[in-house]
């Protein structure tokens, strides 16, 4: 386990640094991939600081954008999980 050490001693995080970063999505087909998304970022709601989500109907889409702080493997598997779907595009910057 990598250990890290910050003004208040040492602290221990079992997958590595913390990073802050901001996940843009896109969903194409609402309908059918929404619970999907949902439920995934439920699943990795710990990792998730905020949460915006708007509707952009004249291009049928809709985009939400998240501020996330957990380690990059944590990150990684997240966005994974929701590029994999089906008419759901994910772009990430992470913090170094």
């Amino acid at each position: 386990m990598e250990t890290t050490r910050n003004s208040g001693g040492d602290q221990e995080h079992p997958y590595g640094e913390q990073r802050i970063g901001v996940v843009g999505i896109v969903v194409r087909d609402r309908l059918t991939s929404a619970p999907r998304v949902n439920q995934i970022l439920s699943e990795y709601a710990h990792v998730i600081i905020g949460r915006m989500g708007v509707p952009y109907r004249d291009r049928g889409i809709s985009v939400i954008a998240l501020i996330v702080d957990g380690d990059t493997d944590t990150l990684g598997a997240m966005t994974g999980k929701l590029g994999a779907l089906s008419g759901v595009k994910v772009k990430t910057a992470i913090t170094v």
